[in-house]
């Protein structure tokens, strides 16, 4: 069979490698595709992987020889589900592989809002401490997690995840969930999570129900100290109103590691906000994330070449 990778970049730069699809497939790997060359790399490919290239319908419908989709995420809305399930085309995405790494920078942002590492750090490097008449000094109020409320919005893998961490760190927990089930962990309402939270973390699936959920509203009724942390979708917040929140002091910050737009445009209403971390959508992208994120992405495309596709996304 032949296969093309349309934007193998970003799962593996470098530092992994490829070749053991030669003993599966004839492949060819692009680092990215631009939308006008998709549909040119992806003729007479049976098996077509991508991470973000988009795969809508009228790229679909011009690739009868396509057997097999393989997924380099966890998500799916960049393929047309509706169509490969109609055709019977198998849509394999690769699940549960960063749940570690995605609470792991989750609580990154809760603790450098927190300590302030790079804040003082950096002062200490410009020579504020050789200057200091004190033994130490501070350049902005530090806080302990211990007896502090976290509320997290979704409630699957890496929501129980970052869950289990924080209580850890002493911390209360509450949960907003569409289903909530478990022992040991109190499911609030969602305007009693904003409202008793002093951190709220959002760990939620993009769906029309939560596009632009954290909006003017919810940050107007989070506590004026509270952080907010979203390492989901960047469309789960309106970004104008979180802006807005933050130079006026509404909350006392945030930590994204998402945007609506990916790559973010230049004006970004967040890139000069107070208190406002931003990093470029790379929780997943730890070596061992990826190299996990590859053993999956192997073991998926063995099960579909053996007739027995795992990880189906779509269902009859």
């Amino acid at each position: 069979m032949k296969a093309v990778i349309l934007d193998g970049y970003t799962t593996n730069p470098g530092d992994l490698s490829w070749d053991w699809l030669g003993a599966l497939c004839d492949y060819e790997v692009y680092d990215r595709t631009p939308k006008e060359l998709t549909l040119e790399r992806c003729k007479g490919c049976e098996i077509v992987i991508t991470n973000k290239t988009l795969l809508p319908r009228d790229i679909l419908e011009n690739l009868p020889e396509l057997k097999y989709i393989g997924l380099l995420s966890t998500g799916y809305n960049v393929v047309d589900i509706d169509y490969c399930a109609d055709k019977n085309i198998p849509v394999c995405n690769i699940p549960s592989y960063s749940t570690g790494a995605v609470a792991q920078l989750t609580f990154a942002f809760i603790l450098e809002h927190c300590s302030r590492v790079a804040l003082h750090s950096q002062a200490v490097m410009n020579g504020e401490w050789s200057a200091c008449k004190d033994f130490c000094f501070q350049k902005a109020p530090l806080t302990e997690l211990e007896g502090k409320t976290l509320g997290i919005i979704g409630y699957g893998k890496i929501g129980k995840t970052v869950a289990r961490i924080a209580e850890a760190f002493g911390m209360n927990v509450c949960v907003y969930t569409s289903h909530p089930a478990g022992e040991g962990v109190s499911f609030v309402s969602l305007d009693e999570l904003i409202t008793q939270s002093d951190f709220i973390t959002v760990h939620t699936p993009l769906t029309p129900a939560t596009e632009n959920l954290v909006n003017s509203e919810f940050l107007s009724k989070m506590k004026k100290t509270a952080f907010l942390v979203n390492t989901s979708r960047g469309p789960v917040i309106d970004e104008k109103a979180l802006a807005d929140a933050l130079n006026n002091g509404q909350i006392a910050g945030a930590g994204l590691d998402v945007l609506r737009s990916e790559p973010p445009e230049a004006n970004n209403p967040l890139f000069n906000c107070k208190n406002c971390y931003i990093t470029p959508h790379i929780a997943w992208a730890g070596f061992e994330t990826r190299e996990r994120l590859m053993s999956v992405f192997k073991s998926n495309l063995e099960a579909f070449l053996a007739g027995k596709p795992q990880n189906v996304v779509w269902k009859r």
